[in-house]
């Protein structure tokens, strides 16, 4: 497997082996030895699975506060998409600053973001399947968004020409003007 560590410090760009011949490929997408032997050693407990029909649907910026945050290790089954992570952490020489990869069914790339960032995604294909792992079960009390589309952040969106599709939930969530995040870098360390 091949690792990049992404400027956000935490963030991992993965490459799981793929192999293939005219049948099509074989991956080995999570294997907690393997995750463990190079230094990963996240526990996920649900996985979840979404699919986008619409190309330009924008999902997030999203996070689940403490005592239930979420770490996650994201893929794109099918289709396409254009994945993010912003560091929300306090304290943090990146807060506010966000990286971006696209993940898809073709590549295999995967994105593991720990707690302490939002995540989000758009589908740059249409009938994206979005499946990822996360350190911890859902809790609704928890859940948390920042706009997509915060100035402050200047996420650069591969959004040319297209609409996006975002749910009322997403349209409604604040910037970082004023936001009081419940993540600090020694409470995600």
């Amino acid at each position: 497997m091949k690792i990049e560590q992404t400027k956000l410090n935490g963030v991992l760009a993965l490459f799981p082996r793929r192999f293939g011949d005219t049948r099509g490929f074989f991956a080995e997408t999570y294997n907690r030895q393997t995750y463990q032997a190079v230094g990963i050693g996240q526990d996920f407990v649900q996985d979840n699975h979404s699919l986008s029909a619409k190309v330009g649907t924008v999902r997030g910026l999203h996070f689940q506060a403490p005592p239930h945050a979420q770490a996650k290790l994201v893929r794109c089954g099918r289709g396409a998409i254009f994945d993010v992570a912003v560091d929300i952490r306090k304290g943090s020489p990146t807060y506010a600053q966000w990286i971006g990869y696209e993940l898809s069914a073709q590549n295999g790339a995967q994105l593991l973001i720990p707690t302490g960032f939002a995540h989000g995604f758009v589908t740059l294909l249409p009938d994206s399947e979005i499946v990822y792992k996360c350190s911890d079960y859902y809790a609704p009390q928890t859940e948390g968004a920042l706009r997509w589309d915060d100035p402050a952040i200047g996420i650069e969106w591969p959004l040319s020409g297209i609409t996006p599709a975002i749910s009322e939930k997403d349209a409604a969530a604040h910037g970082l003007d004023g936001f009081d995040s419940p993540f600090s870098v020694e409470s995600t360390a």
